[in-house]
């Protein structure tokens, strides 16, 4: 395990302060929020804290306001039901007395399915045939220094061009390679959290692929507002994943985007969805 996967590992492992509440952390690092992906694993993993059977198969959840990265995050979990088969909780992230984060998840135990299909995965070239993250930002080292600084605990191989270095609009298509970075271990609720923080980690940049406009642009404001996703099969993040994402709609100042995860042998693992705020101050005309 890397030194940013067991950095990972040890913001997910939740401090418990009372009865249904843990407190989660930040990393030290110079970002004006928190990251959406690490506050919808944590609210996963207080969720699953909760219950003695049954693995994650869906959550909900709504970005409520941004995370403030130098305090302590508080995860209330609202036990809603446990049944035979199904187990549902809600949790509230709470920073400053008030909500940043509300999330539902439900848990069902593992049974035998008579009816069963999928979408076939893309055909695509493998991940050991594609360059790094790192290879392919090396020549952006000095204006990337602050992305260089931080851990990553995700490996990312990315098919075609890197998302925010175009300028070009180009169909909202995006699809890389991901793990993380290290052998984790064989607990599913670990590996469902690692991989709900890697799933916010390209999906709004599917949504900004048609488009001339880049995050580090004044005239642009974005955000998540929403994140869902299914866990269909068993798998492992430590071992290569197919990301394979589309935007189908942006409009209103709102777009979707949708995700599929696959291993390596074609089964689809996870779906989600996001939609994000996609805010642009009306630009002068020359």
């Amino acid at each position: 395990m890397s030194d940013a996967l067991a950095f990972l590992v040890d913001l997910l492992d939740l401090e418990p302060i009372e009865v249904n509440i843990f407190r989660g952390l930040s990393p030290d690092e110079d970002r004006q929020r928190v990251f959406g992906g690490q506050v919808a694993a944590q609210a996963l993993m207080a969720a699953g804290r909760t219950v003695d059977t049954g693995n994650v198969h869906s959550l909900h959840s709504y970005f409520l306001r941004p995370g403030d990265p130098s305090t302590p995050i508080l995860y209330e979990v609202d036990r809603i039901r446990d049944g035979r088969s199904f187990a549902t909780r809600r949790v509230v992230a709470i920073q400053h007395g008030r909500a940043i984060f509300n999330l539902h998840a439900s848990f069902h135990v593992p049974e035998e399915g008579a009816l069963e299909h999928q979408t076939p995965m893309p055909e695509v070239p493998d991940p050991e045939t594609l360059p790094t993250l790192y290879e392919r930002l090396e020549p952006y080292r000095e204006q990337l220094a602050e992305w260089f600084a931080r851990p990553h605990p995700i490996e990312q191989r990315h098919i075609g061009e890197l998302p925010w270095m175009h300028h070009e609009g180009r169909d909202p298509v995006q699809r890389l390679w991901i793990r993380a970075d290290g052998e984790l271990p064989d607990d599913p609720l670990l590996h469902a959290c690692v991989a709900a923080y890697a799933s916010d980690m390209s999906l709004f940049d599917t949504m900004l692929a048609p488009h001339d406009v880049r995050w580090a642009d004044a005239d642009f404001m974005g955000a998540s507002l929403d994140h869902c996703m299914w866990f269909h099969r068993p798998f492992r993040i430590d071992g290569w994943l197919l990301y394979d994402m589309d935007s189908p709609s942006a409009y209103g100042a709102r777009g979707i985007a949708r995700g599929f995860l696959f291993s390596r042998d074609g089964t689809m693992v996870v779906s989600m969805v996001q939609e994000g705020l996609m805010r642009l101050a009306r630009r002068e005309t020359r």
